[in-house]
This record gives structure tokens, sequence and C-alpha cells, in this order.
């Protein structure tokens, strides 16, 4: 037994190590999207993520989780008097380096990386005109509240989505990336479209990033870490020899997840470069919403289904993401609603339609298959908490002028505004490149300076 446990703690604590990489790539694919005046600002939210979200989960987004068995909210008793929330007491002797249970630690890991990912995933959303400190309050709230509470729900086999309806979103295409997507765009609503992303026709601009291979090698990183993130969501059991399961109880290998990883980003990039006409960024972007789109059903896709329904979540990602911007005139940087979001909720209710009767969960007696009906309901608890959830907490911000930085100070660049350095100082505004409605590329300058006057007088 010993053994087996040291086998599942060395298990995590890689897949740990690995999911890191989530987080260098995000940062980069960040970055290389901002303009050269926002880069550092862009860079540090990633790096304050961590900082802020790590004390908020092991005080209360663990405990909520463990705390929901077959319920909406958390039971303050159990956690008083016994039961598994004894398990993510932050007093508890579960929860410290040396009386504590070393397996449960690494898997208390594992679900912090997703928690940091959620926060990330945000982050990309509102680069270039959200205030750093309005940002890390969302991202706490995000990451150690919203989505802990949609795991509750339905990432585990106790939550009441999955007992009561049969829920099933294996590697979280809704209860992470659907969540964390839904929520940005409760944000973007109030945080508003960037100065200059919008003309007075009706068309959207584009902003050239300052590093489109910074980007490019960014979500590159991100998708070597995505089988980290495939392996962390099993839950490897002791006994005999180590049964591989899902988080659900239900059988899997990491071979399987592996076929559907690979098959989907090689659909996905096929159906991005295709959907976009060779765009480099929606080509990549693609591979992504491939794998996304895929998520709730690795455990079980045939690799052909894979490659199909990868290559329908991309091209759904590409034209969602293009109509949000150009008739929602949602300025979403980086596409995060679209590829997450949107992408992630599609994965939910695709996995009612090709994987109906299959078992969604097995434990404690529960045996319940997965069913359309299921899957829409896990869309219609999931979908509104997290959207309602970013809007409200970013509405409250925005009442406080606590949302957004001034007009004057998105001109200039956040990170002269927020580190008192240029990172740049050979960079001019001159310099910025702006893509019109046509097509055709003007300098910024003069843009955005007319439409900041126009901002500050209307």
């Amino acid at each position: 037994m010993m053994g087996d446990d040291l086998f599942i703690e060395n298990y995590y604590f890689v897949t740990v190590v690995f999911m890191w990489f989530l987080h260098v790539g995000f940062m980069c694919y960040e970055a290389g999207v901002s303009r050269r005046k926002n880069v550092m600002s862009t860079a540090i939210k990633n790096i304050m993520t961590i900082a802020v979200v790590t004390p908020a989960f092991y005080y209360a987004g663990w405990w909520a989780y463990w705390c929901m068995p077959g319920g909406f909210i958390p039971n303050v008793g159990d956690a008083l008097h016994g039961g598994e929330c004894t398990l993510a007491n932050p007093w508890g002797e579960f929860m410290g380096p040396n009386i504590g249970d070393h397996v449960l630690a690494v898997f208390w890991a594992a679900f912090l990386l997703f928690s940091w990912t959620t926060g990330s995933i945000m982050s990309g959303a509102t680069i270039e005109r959200i205030r750093v400190s309005a940002y890390l309050v969302l991202t706490v709230f995000l990451g150690a509240f919203v989505w802990i509470l949609g795991a509750a729900w339905g990432w585990s086999w106790h939550g009441w989505l999955v007992i009561h309806f049969g829920y099933h979103d294996f590697a979280a295409s809704g209860v992470v990336h659907g969540i964390a997507g839904l929520f940005a765009l409760g944000v973007l609503f109030n945080l508003g479209p960037r100065i200059g992303a919008f003309d007075d026709n009706g068309g959207a601009r584009a902003f050239k990033p300052h590093n489109l291979h910074m980007t490019l090698m960014g979500l590159m990183i991100i998708f070597t870490a995505f089988y980290a993130f495939y392996a962390a969501c099993l839950a490897v059991l002791p006994g005999e020899a180590p049964g591989w399961n899902t988080i659900y109880y239900t059988p899997t290998t990491l071979g399987a997840i592996t076929f559907t990883i690979t098959v989907a980003f090689a659909g996905g990039f096929m159906s991005g470069y295709i959907c976009s006409k060779g765009d480099p960024f929606w080509t990549l972007s693609g591979g992504l919403a491939g794998v996304i789109a895929v998520s709730s059903g690795a455990d079980v896709y045939a690799p052909s289904l894979t490659y199909l329904l990868a290559m329908l979540g991309a091209a759904f990602a590409v034209w969602i993401g293009t109509w949000q911007q150009e008739k929602m005139r949602v300025d979403d940087a980086v596409g995060a609603v679209a590829v997450h979001g949107w992408t992630g909720f599609l994965g939910v209710l695709l996995m009612g339609i090709f994987a109906s009767g299959y078992p969604a969960a097995s434990g404690a007696g529960n045996q319940v298959d997965v069913s359309i009906l299921g899957q829409l309901v896990g869309i219609a608890a999931l979908l509104p908490l997290a959207f309602l959830s970013g809007y409200i907490i970013s509405w409250l911000l925005k009442q406080g002028n606590l949302l957004r930085v001034p007009p004057e100070v998105e001109l200039e660049g956040l990170d002269v505004a927020e580190f008192g350095g240029d990172f740049y100082p050979d960079f001019g505004a001159s310099d910025e490149v702006i893509v019109e409605a046509d097509g055709s590329e003007v300098s910024a300058g003069p843009v955005l300076a007319q439409a900041a006057n126009q901002l500050i007088r209307g």
C-alpha cells in the first residue's frame, strides 16, 4: 500500500510540475498580443494570479469543494463536526507538510493550478485597459470561489449535477474553460472595449500585436502542458495496482487521453487554418479550441470522432469569435470567450449528443449514465453561474471607479502608470499600427487620440 501511495504522490507531483508550463504559456501568449507599452502589466497579472489565488484557494476554495456532497452550497456543519470536509479544513491534519496526507497534498496542488488557469483565461480577454488591482479582485473570486463551486456541482462523483442528472465533463470543457470564458464575458460587458477598437461606422479595428511570434510560442507551450492538464484529471486509486479512473470513478487510461489530445490538436489546427484562411493566430487558437471541444468526452471518444469534433470546435470558435467582435462589439483581445467559454460549453453539449448512455459516474453506489438532458442541465447551471458572477463583481468595481484605467493612462500605456517606467524606451506612440475594418493599416496615434477625445467628451 505504501508503494501505491508513493506512486500516486509522484504521479500528481509530475503533473503539477508540467502544468506550470500552462502559466508560462499564458504569460507569453498574452504579452505577445499586447502592444509594447502594456507588456509588463500583462505579464505581471499572470504572476500575481499565483500570489492571490493560492492563499484564497487554500483557506476557502478547497474546503468548499469537499464540503458540498450532493448540494448547492458548502455544509458548514460538516466542517465543524466531521465528514469529508475535514480533508480540507485549513487547520486540519491533512493540510500540513509534516503530518498531512502526502497524496492529497499534491492532488490539492493540481486543483490549485486549475484555479490559476481560470484567472489566466480571463486575464487575456481584458488586457490593456483593466486595473491590475481590479483584475486581482476578480481572479480571487473566479479562481477560489466561482469555478470551484461549479466543480463541486459537476466535477465530482458526488456533485448534484452528476448524481441526479448524469453530468459528465472529464477534462473540464465546462467547469474550467466554459466557466472562465463566460466569467470573462461578464467582465468585458462592464469593462468596455479598448480605445479605438471600433470605428464610428460600426466596424471593428484590430491592434497589431507587438510580437506575434511570442504569442504563437506561448500557445505551443500551453499545448505541451495540456498533456499534464489531462493527466491531472485522472483519479489514481491505491490498490494491488494503481487504478486509472476519471474524477467520476469511471475507468480510463493515459493512452486514451493521449490519443484524444494529439488527434484533437491536429483536427483543430486544420480547421482553424481553413476557416481563418491561414491566419496564424486563429490557426493555433483553433488547435486549442479543438481540444477544449472534445475535453468533456476525452475518456470515451474514438480518434476518428475526436478529429471531426475538434474540427467542428475550431470552426465554431473562429466563427463565434468573429461574430462576437463584429456584431456584439465585444473587445476580447485574445479570443478567450470564444475559444474557452463558448467552445467549452459546446464540448459539454457534444458529450451528450455523442456519448449518451455511457457511464457518467460510479461511486458510493451512484451509477448514472450520460444523457443530453443531463449535459443541458449542466450548461443551464454553470453558464449563468459564470456570467452573472463576472458581471456583478465587475459592475460593483465599475461603480466605484475601480475597474478600468483612465483614458490618458490607457493611451500612455499601463507599464508607465503601473510601474513608473518604460520597458521599451525606443518605442513611440507613432510606432503603433492599427488595422481598420477594411483591412488597411494606419498609424494608431491619430486614431486613438480622436477616439479618446470622443470618450472623454461623451
